[in-house]
């Protein structure tokens, strides 16, 4: 199973605040160890809102909202990619994270499994399936 494991933002990711070089430490060796077990897949930190769009649709019309965006508990400071046999098993590994922002201010991280081929059921069709497997090919080509 694959996990979207989200790290909500807080003031200071939204004011571009850098993590300092003890939380960057551990952070190194927290990927480390994701790594190893071969739970980590892939994973980053994001630029604040600010530098940031949103495009709204609504019919055939697109609006470009730019950033920063008002809300920062609903907003994304960075994200890992994870594969592991359970929401539980993904859960244990998020709990032994370290604390992602500097100060006092809690940190939320939500995971999300992700949809994989099989869940879509028959709507997604052996040419369907087809199509989804060279586009993926594709993307591992250019890596």
């Amino acid at each position: 199973m694959r996990f979207m494991v989200i790290v909500r933002a807080n003031a200071d990711s939204e004011a571009g605040v850098m993590p300092s070089e003890e939380l960057l430490t551990q952070m190194g060796q927290y990927n480390e160890e994701l790594v190893k077990a071969g739970v980590m897949v892939g994973g980053e930190g994001l630029h604040p809102s600010s530098k940031g769009a949103r495009v709204r649709f609504s019919g055939k019309q697109r609006t470009v909202i730019d950033g920063p965006f008002a809300e920062s508990k609903e907003l994304i400071a960075g994200y890992w990619l994870f594969q592991t046999g359970s929401l539980a098993e993904a859960v244990e590994w998020v709990k032994r994270a370290p604390a992602l922002f500097d100060g006092d201010e809690p940190c939320e991280i939500e995971i999300r499994q992700i949809f994989e081929a099989c869940d879509f059921g028959a709507e997604f069709t052996p040419e369907l399936r087809a199509q989804e497997d060279r586009l993926r090919e594709q993307i591992a080509a250019r890596q």
